[in-house]
């Protein structure tokens, strides 16, 4: 495979350039029509036919790849991904590492690199995230805002690759061509991993899940500790009068009795901006009942509670 020179640049192996028919100039077929070893055990694609990734990061990933010119290469490698031959994936900061069968009796490795984002960079970053509460919320909770790009375009950093030349790839395998098949196989199993845990794209940037919470967390703190929230809750309190102390003593025997304004008392619960938040943040439960994690069972709880809350409000609407 092709790789790259000491400035970082591309090396195009001229003397091996591909023609538009699959074949280089000297009558070698990069595409060998080999047919893979078959594999049982390897990481298939969840998607059997059409588009690969459900969230629209893993969506954006996809097709930063499919507008990079990339072609057949990538094709061949959807195939690869649905048959399984990524046999496995590790992902650390700035780099892929992967092995994917072919049809060689040795699996091919595989190398993906991004480069990092420095720690100005991601400074800049966690600024204009942490400025936005919403941001900082739904990101503490694991989930990705729709917008979150824009952001990082308006620090001038870039988190989807922007040219080929933003990733870095090796592959073990005799094929010139950038990517190989099992490279890009490799691109579409990194897809659906996005789809299970947005981080990890944080994470070919240089920061895993801890680190970027952790930062938000500060950076929100800070926040905090720099806003006028105290003046504003004493100005409240002034504009407030003081209220006489309510006698117990003298309403003991209407204690449990509801009072003439519970009847007029409506609450409308609109539902949040992330589900689940706290669930989402703190992870999987230490413990599991009868095979299931106990926070599966209090999302399911949540859910039920909703859809009571929800009818009860429709009969009240009714009335």
């Amino acid at each position: 495979m092709a790789d790259w020179d000491d400035n970082g640049d591309f090396d195009e192996k001229d003397e091996f350039e591909e023609e538009d028919d699959g074949f280089n100039r000297y009558g070698w077929n990069y595409y060998s029509a080999n047919q893979p070893r078959k594999v049982t055990s390897g990481i298939k694609t969840k998607s059997e036919r059409g588009a690969i990734g459900n969230t629209w990061w893993s969506k954006r990933w996809v097709n930063v790849l499919e507008s990079l010119g990339m072609g057949t290469r990538l094709t061949r490698g959807r195939s690869y991904a649905r048959m399984g031959q990524v046999l496995s994936i590790e992902i650390e900061p700035g780099v892929v590492n992967a092995r994917v069968q072919g049809s060689m009796r040795t699996p091919y490795k595989i190398t993906i690199q991004m480069q990092p984002l420095s720690d100005e960079a991601w400074a800049r970053v966690m600024d204009a995230l942490s400025a936005q509460a919403l941001f900082a919320a739904k990101l503490l909770a694991g989930e990705m805002p729709n917008t979150i790009e824009e952001v990082f375009q308006s620090v001038h950093v870039p988190l989807f690759p922007t040219t080929s030349k933003d990733l870095r790839t090796s592959c073990s395998c005799p094929d010139w061509a950038n990517p190989c098949k099992h490279v890009a196989a490799v691109y579409y199993i990194l897809a659906e991993q996005f789809d299970d845990d947005p981080f990890l794209l944080f994470k070919l940037r240089g920061r895993g899940r801890d680190a970027v919470i952790t930062m938000l967390r500060e950076k929100r703190a800070a926040l905090a500790r720099e806003s006028s929230v105290p003046a504003l809750l004493q100005t409240a309190q002034e504009l407030v009068p003081p209220q006489a102390a309510l006698n117990l003593e003298a309403h003991l025997s209407t204690f449990w009795q509801a009072g003439d304004g519970l009847e007029h008392f409506v609450v409308r619960p609109q539902p949040p901006s992330t589900q689940y938040a706290v669930l989402k943040r703190l992870g999987k439960a230490p413990f599991e009942i009868h095979g299931q994690n106990m926070a599966t069972l209090l999302e399911r709880a949540y859910e039920v509670i909703d859809r009571a809350v929800t009818r009860k409000n429709d009969e009240l609407d009714q009335q």
